[in-house]
């Protein structure tokens, strides 16, 4: 990869030297000879590392200032600082600042170079894990062929080419996220930031500064979330955890597009749009109450349908990722169909990335593995021993209902699908869904 690094030094004789050791180690560089130029240059590009001497031209521990600026716009930037006049109280600072690496002058080039190609492996790693995320992550396609999927589908493709804000409703694990990241990847903002902030996750007292940033006093300033997604777009999660107070600021900065950083005196202009979304009931939320366009996504176990498109979806995907043979689920299982599947989608993709892990190599091992991971399900099972304790003729009623009901689900309500897989005629099957109080959908 190709690396530039940024040496900030007041001493043109050290900013020189450096500059000689790191184009001859193959590396980029930029230089600033005092605080505002260093200052113009982090804000013009930030540097993949940056070498910053602690005193500059401001004070005692300007360099620390410019540490703090460049870890809030990208915290996994390098830093290494340098000083003449190193104690330890000026590392410990340095380091609780974020610093990667403290090193005193004169410093001894072998070991500085040492320094940087760790800092180097340790920027390429952070790229590398968030590149395989992203990616892995926007691979992912929303799938589906329950009335509930197809009508999400059909939202999203309307949505992505308005402005509107969103606000996505659906149990934990459902695919609230993913929902979002498609409305963003298809809209105009498609290669602007796609910010996430989670309101569960939010310290009370931090909610402004996470969302609005700081002017601090020492001059150097800390981005907050809205303008991180300056022209793209800005996703709160369980904004039902964030305050009423905190939502009415939020939108008060959509409606002005500004807002000010806290201890800041300036206007920051903004173009965001914002997606929200939550697993509860928000009717009387700040956010449900204006007009935003809503989506609703269903738990999985009322679109029970979809699990076999799942099941054979994450096998191919996951083996892909793993590079490993191509798993053979049996997406009828009947551990799975029944399970509740309380943490949803991602519970099943969880299981099959379990059994992927395990590499089980037949279908009894899968099973058993099946059997062992939804073990809590099964004691909720529909089919327990209470079944035991009724007359045969209640049982096998019971029974049937809830096997007709399930099958009914899995195949979205297509009475000939269901009466081909179950073996029986179309015209019995109504007969019988009718006779057990089982009413049809479409």
């Amino acid at each position: 990869m190709n690396v530039e690094i940024l040496i900030v030094d007041d001493n043109s004789d050290i900013r020189n030297i450096l500059n000689d050791l790191i184009v001859d180690a193959g590396y980029q560089t930029r230089l600033a000879a005092n605080y505002n130029q260093a200052l113009n240059e982090i804000d013009k590009k930030i540097p993949d590392i940056a070498i910053l001497d602690v005193k500059l031209d401001k004070g005692d521990n300007d360099g620390i200032q410019l540490l703090s600026h460049i870890k809030s716009k990208n915290a996994d930037v390098p830093v290494i600082m340098i000083s003449g006049h190193a104690n330890i109280e000026m590392a410990v600072n340095s380091l609780k600042h974020g610093a990667f690496e403290f090193v005193e002058k004169p410093f001894d080039k072998t070991r500085l170079l040492n320094f940087i190609s760790r800092a180097v492996e340790n920027l390429s790693l952070k790229i590398q894990n968030k590149e395989y995320e992203n990616k892995l992550f926007s691979s992912y396609d929303l799938v589906g062929e329950s009335k509930n999927i197809i009508n999400i589908k059909d939202q999203i493709e309307k949505i992505s080419i308005t402005e509107t804000r969103v606000f996505i409703n659906g149990p934990s694990g459902s695919g609230k996220e993913l929902i979002a990241r498609k409305i963003h990847k298809i809209s105009k903002r498609k290669n602007k930031p796609f910010i996430i902030i989670n309101g569960a996750l939010l310290d009370n007292d931090k909610y402004d500064l996470e969302l609005f940033g700081e002017e601090k006093n020492d001059g150097s300033i800390s981005y907050g979330a809205l303008e991180k997604a300056n022209k793209g777009t800005l996703l709160v999660d369980q904004v039902s955890e964030i305050p009423l107070a905190i939502q009415s600021k939020i939108l008060r900065v959509l409606t002005d597009q500004k807002f000010k950083r806290v201890n800041g005196n300036n206007d920051i202009n903004v173009d965001v749009r914002l997606i929200c979304s939550s697993s509860k009931d928000l009717k009387q939320d700040l956010f449900h109450r204006l007009n935003v366009f809503e989506i609703n996504i269903k738990p999985l176990s009322e679109r029970i349908s979809d699990i076999p498109l799942l099941i054979k979806y994450f096998s191919n995907k996951i083996s892909e990722n793993y590079n490993i043979k191509k798993l053979e689920i049996d997406e009828n299982n009947s551990y799975i169909l029944n399970h509740d599947w309380h943490g949803n989608v991602r519970e099943l993709r969880n299981l099959i990335e379990r059994i992927a892990i395990l590499q089980p190599n037949t279908q009894e091992k899968i099973s058993n593995i099946i059997k062992e991971s939804l073990k809590s399900g099964i004691n909720n099972s529909r089919f327990n021993e209470n079944s035991l304790s009724v007359p045969l003729k209640e049982a096998r009623e019971k029974f049937e209902k809830e096997y007709l009901s399930l099958q009914l689900k899995k195949f979205n309500g297509n009475i000939s699908k269901t009466a081909a897989f179950v073996g029986m005629e179309r015209s019995a099957l109504h007969r019988k869904l009718k006779g057990l109080g089982i009413k049809e959908f479409n």
